[in-house]
């Protein structure tokens, strides 16, 4: 599948290969695992084949994203394999708030909704954390068999995302 995308990408050159959640196939190597864990082996080592083989990416164009970089391989962070690496914090209170303006756009509202107070609940979360909010804004709307959201739903939601985010903070991520 790899050798198969990086030919297409040369044959369609200039290209861009954008790989979401690069940690799924980027992780670090370790000697035991299943054949699951080889297989992801396999396909790293292919990706990493790929990137600096003989034949030249020319205009092809690599872009990887994670939310782990910790988790990273370090052969695939070796200059010349990747040439930039660019964090991309959490967004400040006005961006929550015009990201959750957009989210909640296509959602059937009811009464005046204080996205501020939402917003000022919201510290630390990501752009997916306030579709979550919204999400769940909508679940509370139908388990009270409405089909409208109303305040209080999103109040709820932001309080339900936000416990979730600290149960997800006490696994304390490590470096391997």
């Amino acid at each position: 599948m790899i050798r198969e995308m990086f030919n297409y990408a040369r044959d369609h050159q200039p290209c861009i290969i954008f790989m979401d959640e690069i940690d799924a196939i980027g992780g670090r190597r370790f000697s035991e695992g299943t054949s699951a864990d080889r297989e992801i082996q396999r396909t790293l080592m292919e990706l990493l084949n790929q990137m600096d083989g003989f034949d030249s990416l020319g205009k092809v164009k690599i872009i990887m994203a994670t939310n782990r970089p910790d988790t990273l391989d370090p052969a695939l962070l070796r200059p010349g394999r990747l040439d930039r690496k660019i964090e991309i914090g959490l967004p400040n209170e006005q961006s929550r708030l015009e990201v959750l303006k957009i989210h909640a756009s296509r959602i059937t509202k009811h009464g005046e909704i204080d996205y501020e107070s939402v917003v000022k609940l919201s510290e630390g979360f990501s752009g997916a954390d306030l579709r979550n909010v919204c999400t769940e804004a909508g679940l509370f709307a139908i388990r009270a068999e409405r089909e409208y959201v109303i305040d209080e739903d999103f109040m709820k939601a932001v309080r339900k995302v936000s416990d979730a985010k600290k149960l997800e903070t006490k696994l304390d991520y490590k470096p391997v």
